[in-house]
């Protein structure tokens, strides 16, 4: 699999195949099935679009630490441009992800250098081919994010479902 993901016809067509494939199965089975996570941790995160303010959409490869919060690693499949969602999250970090049938509101940051370097045993762990897609997106720097849960919503004290649930 990972031979694969870093052929370079892969990388070139994927991004625009899988992220809306994702979506829509993700769209059509209520949040219960986005294909990449049969490869890939993926957790679907909901930013705010920077010039329309409308809430976009991104499934992501992610991976969830300890603390509960999320790594999301804005690799591009080693293109030579950020994702869209990387400036969403730069100007407006407050977002949701979707994790086991929940929407947790979280908020964003970009992680330092030193906290990738310090990060980059679970980066590999969840993107093994992230060396190879950096070498390419060079000189871009691949950002990580980490996104943080923030106090769950509502008076219960608990994360509402996710859609379809």
């Amino acid at each position: 699999m990972r031979r694969f993901c870093e052929l370079r016809w892969v990388t070139r067509v994927a991004p625009k195949v899988v992220p809306p494939v994702d979506l829509m199965s993700h769209r059509l089975t209520g949040g219960r099935v986005v294909p990449t996570r049969l490869f890939m941790r993926t957790v679907v995160v909901t930013s705010t679009g920077h010039r329309t303010g409308l809430p976009r959409r991104h499934p992501l490869v992610a991976h969830r630490e300890p603390d509960g919060s999320f790594l999301v690693i804005g690799s591009n499949f080693g293109q030579q441009h950020d994702p869209v969602w990387v400036t969403n999250l730069t100007r407006t970090p407050e977002a949701t992800v979707e994790w086991r049938a929940r929407t947790i509101p979280v908020r964003a940051r970009r992680l330092t250098a030193e906290e990738k370097a310090a990060a980059r045993p679970d980066i590999l762990r969840v993107l093994p081919m992230y060396d190879t897609y950096a070498r390419r997106a060079a000189p871009r720097d691949i950002p990580v994010f980490r996104l943080t849960p923030t106090p769950p919503d509502g008076p219960s004290g608990t994360w509402r479902k996710g859609p379809g649930r």
